[in-house]
């Protein structure tokens, strides 16, 4: 601690839960009180608290702000992530945390010995025990962040002076305690954009050596990545074996080496994977892309592949973590929200995210090392314009190009061993030619690993989706024309972006002109307005208001008294919408033209460059090229869907009319189109070019048969199709784990759905992952049972209500055993909390798939299948219930009881569940018991013992 600095904190502090609020004086003294009352305080004088919009939130006072640690953490400790919780502040901080939040040792109730579920689950204290001394442990964190300012040894100190100056000016209610406590620097602080490193141009790779990997070879680097003291996995080695064979020369051109491996939970197939993949790049000088679908997974795979390489400077040289570009700060979006393109909070937080650009390892604002709790302080000011989402990067134009995020990731991919991306990133890089720097199809993947294999679908679902709707095209106008009226902000149209083109090339300079114009016929600010308003401007604004008057007329169900989404089938067209459509695609066809034009004019200059086509301009006009073939492939898409309207339907979509709304709010308006089968353009432009592909996961099937994972992953569309490999689970599922159905809980009754949530969740004194299949019955059940489980010491939270990232409330739940959160589909399938803070899952009904029209043509397109329609749903139900399931056991030692809400759960689902799993139909009541009391030896059924099943015929 630096000497003569003082230390005092002359502020109260506020601690807000569902339990109660408290709020300690400077003093120390610490006095209960109501939500007026802190509100009160709250506006009188800065008080110091954790997670403002949280506590807002709680108090009911939208308006309340004050000195949030958080804050001050993330511009003390930029890029260093802590739980958000009081817990997580003294565990980072290294303070002693008041009594209830230490140890936390007992007994949950279960019984000890054979059949405990958790012997050592921890007893929550009454809740006044465990909150009352916590704004006492908030003035110590503000202490202690302070004291750090002016500790000599501080290792994010460089530009701290000039950020909190800037803070300061922006009324940050830190920045005058924060100038107290830090030093001026002698000399000037070099400004951030100067101190970030560039990144270097290579020569292209080589194409990879053809190389056979030897069985020895591939269990000798499988040893050595497990380590001497692991224990052998016999699953694991002939997993290991079995992916080898995607990295043997392929027989011919467009038919890959293609392995669909089913490996259960606990096989270790990401080391089973990383053992061939680490020996082929080493031998063939190739690099191996392994693509997953939850950021979980690709931050899991970044610590793993650190076995392949423990020295940092070779793993950054030979490891790579590739993400849409989306996910990562835009430096000169940076700069001009430092410069005033942002005002008010937005600008905090614009110097805030600068003090982490400085020390960041990547760039991620999405996953990587920016806490994902800082954008969600700041709520919708300024965190999206902080990335480069519409797609108007100006690549070498930019005076940060050598130092872009986005450009070094790209980059480093070239000359890796092992590429770690997602698979949104794969089907768009693939769809636009994007995987190398520019349009360098040599860097195009050969060899890929798609973990969590059985998402592929989903992916391609998403990724080839066609919408013509009003957001679409206005953000297509202010792509070609950049801003009109007011509008604010470093947005420009194509003739800024090309203003040097246009000056040498007279052709290319009239095409950017004629796509200005013909850009006007694109939707404007206000056009949803003027739809409500019966007062269409322009073609496309007419298309949009007949799509609008004809998903009105045509409301089956009410919905549109409701407030909810509204859609209707492409059936029988209206008049009106035919004549529209016919309108807007004229209009669309007269932006096309000029758009392919100035793409002819640019390869023209590529090909034949001018004197001052240097590097950087080349770079520019290669970025330029790839923009507009991305917005040529959507005005063809639109184009075709348009055409629909009035011609016949083509078998291999399904097209629709839909308006948006939340809770009665219409906030956009369009047709939408979707591919049948999404997996044949994934066939034809990501698996026939590879030369190996393996898709893996858990539940690679689906909870159906070999068929039905071939035809998911896009196997079924090669024309040798793929080998198959499975490997059942390690784990003791019968001793680990129960399934309790539920059968006296009534759908419906809300009342007792809360009921049943809030006793289950007693029973297991926490540790509880809550799924629900509808966001209004989520909330309807948190605003029922939270405050009295925090009475009882048991912390709950849930997406969609508490202003919090899901990924952070992720972490909060995994460090606190007492804490459970309800949430929707993102928990079920993409979490990893292994151990005892998840013990008991809970899903409040059978996830049946939302009957939309996609799902109803997909359904209509299987009826031929073994199983029909019927089949189909199961087969989409079980996979669900799997991937749910699978949440609960992470590793051996793990123990728990999966509980299903739902009387009328049909025997043919159980099968979903692991072989061996005891499954029984109780009462709630028994139910709480078993939870109680742990897992019972005396209660232990198999699949095939599934007590009272229920009729197998329940209508859909």
């Amino acid at each position: 601690m630096h000497s003569g600095v003082d230390l005092s904190l002359n502020f109260p502090a506020l601690h807000a839960s569902h339990a109660g609020i408290w709020i300690a004086a400077p003093d120390g003294n610490i006095a209960r009180v109501s939500k007026g009352e802190a509100a009160g305080r709250a506006a009188e004088t800065p008080l110091v608290l954790l997670n403002a919009p949280l506590v807002a939130q709680r108090l009911g006072y939208g308006d309340l702000s004050g000195l949030d640690l958080l804050e001050l953490f993330a511009f003390v400790h930029p890029a260093q992530f802590m739980v958000p919780t009081p817990k997580g502040l003294a565990d980072v901080l290294g303070l002693e945390k008041p009594s209830p939040l230490q140890g936390r040792g007992g007994s949950s109730g279960a019984a000890e010995g054979e059949g405990a579920a958790h012997i050592d689950a921890p007893t929550p204290s009454p809740s006044h025990e465990r909150e009352a001394d916590i704004p006492r442990l908030y003035i110590a964190a503000a202490q202690k962040l302070l004291a750090t300012l002016s500790d000599p040894n501080w290792a994010e100190r460089e530009g701290a002076w000039d950020s909190a100056q800037a803070l300061m000016r922006l009324r940050w209610p830190w920045a005058n305690l924060v100038l107290q406590h830090l030093k001026k620097p002698e000399k000037a602080e070099r400004i951030l954009f100067s101190r970030l490193p560039e990144w270097e141009e290579a020569p292209p790779r080589p194409a990879p050596r053809q190389v056979t990997l030897g069985e020895g070879e591939v269990q000798a680097r499988l040893a050595a990545l497990v380590g001497s003291g692991a224990e052998t996995r016999d699953g694991q080695r002939q997993f290991a074996a079995a992916t080898a064979q995607i990295f043997a020369p392929r027989a011919r051109k467009g038919e890959p080496n293609m392995l669909l491996a089913e490996a259960g939970t606990g096989i270790g197939k990401t080391l089973g994977y990383l053992a061939p993949a680490s020996l082929w790049s080493e031998a063939a000088d190739g690099a191996v892309w392994i693509s997953t679908y939850t950021k979980a997974l690709q931050r899991q795979l970044v610590r793993e592949t650190r076995r392949i390489c423990p020295d940092e400077s070779e793993f950054r040289r030979r490891v790579a973590v590739r993400k849409g570009r989306e996910n990562y700060l835009c430096l000169l979006n940076l700069e001009d929200a430092l410069q005033g393109g942002f005002t008010g909070r937005a600008a905090i937080l614009a110097h805030l995210v600068a003090r982490w650009a400085a020390y960041t390892s990547d760039g991620d604002m999405v996953g990587g090392d920016l806490p994902g709790w800082l954008t969600t302080l700041f709520r919708r000011n300024g965190p999206a314009a902080l990335t480069d989402r519409r797609g108007e990067c100006i690549y070498a134009g930019c005076p940060h190009y050598r130092k872009c995020y986005i450009e070094r990731s790209a980059r480093s991919s070239q000359h890796a061993s092992i590429v770690i991306a997602n698979h949104a990133l794969m089907m768009v890089n693939a769809a636009r030619g994007g995987f190398g720097s520019g349009r360098d199809e040599a860097n195009r993947p050969t060899r890929i690993i798609f973990d969590e294999g059985h998402h592929l679908f989903d992916a391609a679902d998403s990724m080839f989706a066609a919408a013509l709707t009003g957001q679409e095209a206005i953000e297509l106008r202010r792509w070609i024309i950049g801003p009109e009226g007011k509008a604010r902000g470093r947005r420009r149209g194509l003739s800024a972006r090309l203003a040097d083109v246009a000056s040498y090339d007279g052709e290319g300079g009239t095409a950017i002109e004629m796509a200005r114009i013909a850009a006007e016929a694109l939707p404007g600010e206000g056009w949803l307005s003027r739809l409500q308003e019966n007062a269409a401007s322009g073609p496309i604004e007419k298309l949009l208001a007949a799509i609008r008057t004809m998903v009105f007329a045509r409301d089956e169900n009410g919905d549109a008294e409701a407030g909810y989404g509204l859609e209707t089938e492409l059936a029988d067209p209206s008049a009106l919408l035919i004549d529209a459509a016919a309108q807007a695609q004229a209009a669309l066809d007269s932006i096309a033209r000029p758009l392919t034009i100035l793409g002819q004019r640019l390869e023209a200059i590529i090909t034949d460059p001018p004197d001052w086509l240097d590097g950087a301009a080349r770079a520019r006009i290669e970025g330029a090229i790839g923009s507009l073939g991305w917005r040529a492939d959507t005005l063809r898409a639109w184009t075709a869907m348009l055409g629909r309207i009035s011609g016949p339907a083509d078998l291999d979509f399904a097209d629709w009319l839909a308006i948006d709304r939340i809770e009665g709010r219409e906030f956009d308006i369009g047709m939408h189109r979707r591919w049948i089968d999404p997996m044949k353009p994934v066939a034809q432009i990501v698996l026939k070019p590879s030369h190996g592909v393996l898709a893996t996961s858990a539940t690679l099937r689906s909870g159906g048969d070999w068929s039905n994972a071939d035809a998911r992953t896009g196997a079924v569309h090669l024309d040798h199709g793929a080998q198959h490999f499975s490997a059942g689970s390690p784990f003791d599922y019968a001793n680990q784990a129960e399934v309790l159905i539920v059968t006296d809980v009534k759908r419906g009754d809300l009342a007792a759905l809360a009921g049943a949530y809030a006793a289950l969740i007693n029973a297991s004194g926490g540790g509880t992952l809550g799924l629900f299949t509808a966001i209004r019955r989520l909330k309807s059940v948190h605003a029922r049972i939270a405050d009295r489980l925090a009475r009882d010491g048991l912390p709950l939270y849930a997406q969609h209500i508490d202003p919090i990232d899901t990924g952070t409330l992720v972490d909060i739940f995994r460090d606190d055993p007492h804490a459970s959160l309800l949430g929707t589909d993102a928990l079920r399938d993409g979490m990893d909390v292994p151990g005892h803070s998840l013990r008991c899952v809970i899903m409040e009904q059978i996830p049946w798939p939302r009957p939309d029209i996609v799902h109803r043509a997909r359904r209509l397109a299987a009826k031929d299948d073994p199983g029909g329609a019927t089949g189909y749903d199961d087969r989409i139900i079980r996979a669900r219930l799997a991937q749910a399931f699978g949440r609960l056991i992470r590793s051996k030692d793990d123990k728990g009881h999966f509980v299903l809400l739902s009387a009328a759960a049909p025997s043919r689902l159980m099968t979903a569940f692991p072989a061996g799993t005891n499954i029984r139909r109780v009462t709630l009541d028994q139910a709480v018991i078993a939870v109680k009391s742990g897992l019972s030896p005396a209660t232990k059924f198999g699949q095939e013992g599934v007590i009272n099943p229920v009729d197998e015929d329940i209508p859909f």
